[in-house]
């Protein structure tokens, strides 16, 4: 098995909490980490770094997809 990429496992509740950010802020959060964890942190009430990481780390992933689906549609 080592060298086979296999996908993280996420709890519900992280995605969810995600999904409802990238929702209704959708033109603040972007690819890069960092500034989605400053964001995270200012637009929720999570208190743990551990949490607010995991979210913010979700969310640059689901806005890379989403660049890669808008570059492929572009081509």
């Amino acid at each position: 098995m080592q060298g086979d990429s296999l996908g993280n496992v996420k709890p519900a509740f992280i995605k969810r909490i995600a999904k409802e950010l990238v929702q209704k802020f959708p033109d603040e959060f972007t690819d890069d980490f960092e500034k989605n964890k400053i964001l995270v942190e200012r637009l929720t009430s999570i208190s743990t770094k551990n949490m607010r990481n995991r979210i913010a780390g979700y969310i640059a992933r689901i806005m890379e997809d989403r660049k890669k689906i808008e570059n492929e549609k572009a081509s």
